[in-house]
């Protein structure tokens, strides 16, 4: 049974129509970056709770999260009107093991993302902490269009901070984008676009794969890689070069 804590609301940033984010303060337990928090309101007498990943890095105050807007959604609509001042709900503890401890040994590490799911991989670049086994970081984040891409400023200031260590590359697939690529990540990956985008190949030998998003991205891109570069999924018990997150 979850503990629950109050939380501030202190920022909400609306970034387009259906995305934003929310900072909180609250005196939630120590986490490690790449996990999730639950969130949470009381609505018409039920506590209504979904899962979202901190953004921020571990020890931050400042608690933020990245929410897509479900218009039909019980939660979101709620938390999509927040202001400043407001109250919520969070869970003391965080959850999850889409954390660098649980990745293996590699040279190249791949962290490919869709929408909000971009949230773990900046928690994890922000820290800092773990990076410094792996020879190059790629950190891909795949929107529908352009304006989707909210977080880019934020990811050209980590590429500069890691000098040549992280990659960054965004993907969108309803319109072309100067510095994106176009498509879908399984495709791009299938017909070379994102290794040749990149300058990095994805190899069982000297890479592992981080996939956070979409569950049909996931679903897909494990398979190629599964069937066009011999990979398989990661366990504890049975190391692999795939490691996934799943929040639906």
């Amino acid at each position: 049974m979850a503990e629950w804590v109050n939380a501030k609301v202190s920022k909400v940033q609306n970034w387009t129509e259906n995305l934003f984010s929310i900072t909180v303060h609250a005196p939630v337990a120590p986490f490690t970056a790449g996990q999730f928090a639950k969130l949470a309101l009381e609505i018409e007498g039920e506590r209504v709770q979904r899962a979202y990943s901190y953004v921020n890095a571990p020890g931050d105050d400042n608690l933020e999260f990245y929410l897509v807007l479900v218009p039909q959604g019980k939660l979101s609509p709620r938390l999509y009107a927040l202001q400043p001042g407001d109250d919520m709900m969070i869970a003391k503890d965080a959850a999850g093991f889409f954390v660098l401890d649980e990745i293996p040994e590699c040279q190249t590490l791949w962290m490919l993302a869709t929408g909000t799911a971009i949230g773990p991989y900046l928690s994890i670049l922000q820290e800092g902490k773990g990076l410094a086994r792996f020879d190059h970081i790629v950190l891909v984040h795949a929107a529908r269009f352009a304006a989707d891409l909210s977080y880019l400023p934020l990811m050209q200031q980590l590429q500069q901070r890691y000098s040549g260590k992280l990659h960054i590359q965004t993907v969108v697939s309803r319109e072309q984008a100067a510095g994106s690529l176009t498509g879908r990540i399984p495709a791009l990956i299938e017909n070379g676009q994102l290794e040749t985008a990149t300058g990095l190949k994805m190899e069982k030998e000297t890479s592992h794969i981080m996939l956070c998003g979409n569950p049909q991205m996931v679903r897909d891109t494990q398979l190629l890689l599964k069937e066009t570069r011999g990979m398989r999924k990661h366990f504890q018990r049975k190391p692999g070069h795939m490691t996934s997150e799943h929040y639906w």
